[in-house]
């Protein structure tokens, strides 16, 4: 009877991981995970303040830009404290309700970033094959009822996995594969059946990334028809530049995420090394570049930034 009580003893915390066999350098290590939770929140702060602040940049790319931007900051504030905490402090312990928690938030705002992108997609679409009546379809208030439309279904299709995990029974081998809680790791410790947690999982990926990347992949398949289409080969290569910033965000996003969904579910001999380091590029990744690539491919926020800069030195000057 004890060996069954031993077994099915619900511990009171999970014990994150940070990288297994590099405990001695945890400090160094913690210096790139500093530099890129600074980059990210500045970058992306500087965005939304360049945006906010330019009426010439309310215009439906800037705001999706803007809406991207808030979800990477969320990713990067979910995220991040965890990791620093490994490497800084060596403090592994998180309560099962603050592993929930985050890990709710982590895949909500994952969704919505998958939505952002599909949104975004569908913005370069309409301007280059539809070009007219682009500020006719893409109104604000469509934009706005757009998001909330994948707000909500982030809720809706998010809540049910921390509801789900709190059923169960949790064994002594209660420690994390990451720095941070995700459904696919945390189920695994389970002392019961997690047949429909993968079941649901599954169909969640599905019916949200899957099929986002899908309809991001047929979107760039019409706009490359109707670019192949266009006599000029100037006004050719034009409207595809306009489509860089956003592949590279896709790819950014979706490569890591596919990759680590498929190792989670299918390969699971895989190194807990490489599984550690997608990880970190799948959450990490887009809140860091997504700011670079769209200030250096956009012309006028890149414009905005600098002045930005340049009012800050000039203040900074005087005083």
């Amino acid at each position: 009877m004890s060996a069954v009580n031993e077994t099915k003893f619900n511990p009171a915390v999970f014990f994150l991981t940070g990288i297994p066999g590099k405990e001695d350098v945890h400090l160094w290590i913690s210096i790139p995970f500093c530099l890129v939770y600074v980059t990210s929140i500045v970058g992306n702060s500087l965005i939304l303040f360049a945006i906010k602040t330019d009426p010439s940049l309310h215009e439906p790319m800037y705001i999706l830009l803007s809406m991207l931007a808030v979800t990477d900051l969320g990713l990067s504030i979910t995220t991040i404290p965890t990791i620093l905490g490994i490497y800084l402090f060596n403090s592994r312990e998180i309560s099962h309700n603050a592993c929930f928690t985050q890990m709710f938030f982590i895949h909500f705002l994952a969704k919505i970033e998958s939505a952002m992108l599909l949104m975004m997609a569908f913005d370069r679409f309409i301007a280059i094959c539809n070009p007219l009546r682009y500020a006719s379809i893409l109104t604000l208030p469509r934009l706005a009822k757009m998001g909330s439309v994948f707000v909500l279904r982030g809720v809706a299709i998010e809540l049910p996995f921390p509801l789900l995990l709190k059923r169960f029974q949790y064994c002594r081998a209660n420690v994390l594969s990451h720095s941070y809680c995700l459904h696919q790791d945390i189920m695994k410790l389970a002392c019961a059946d997690i047949t429909v947690n993968n079941i649901y999982g599954l169909f969640v990926t599905v019916i949200t990334l899957w099929l986002d990347s899908m309809l991001i992949f047929l979107s760039y398949v019409m706009i490359l028809k109707a670019v192949l289409g266009i006599a000029s080969h100037i006004e050719c290569l034009r409207a595809l530049n306009t489509c860089v910033s956003h592949l590279c965000a896709v790819l950014v996003f979706y490569m890591p995420g596919f990759s680590l969904t498929v190792i989670h579910r299918f390969w699971k001999s895989s190194s807990p090394l490489l599984q550690i380091l997608l990880g970190y590029i799948y959450l990490l990744g887009p809140p860091l570049i997504n700011p670079v690539v769209y200030s250096v491919k956009s012309k006028h926020l890149r414009a905005r930034i600098i002045r930005v800069f340049c009012q800050m030195n000039s203040q900074f000057i005087i005083q």
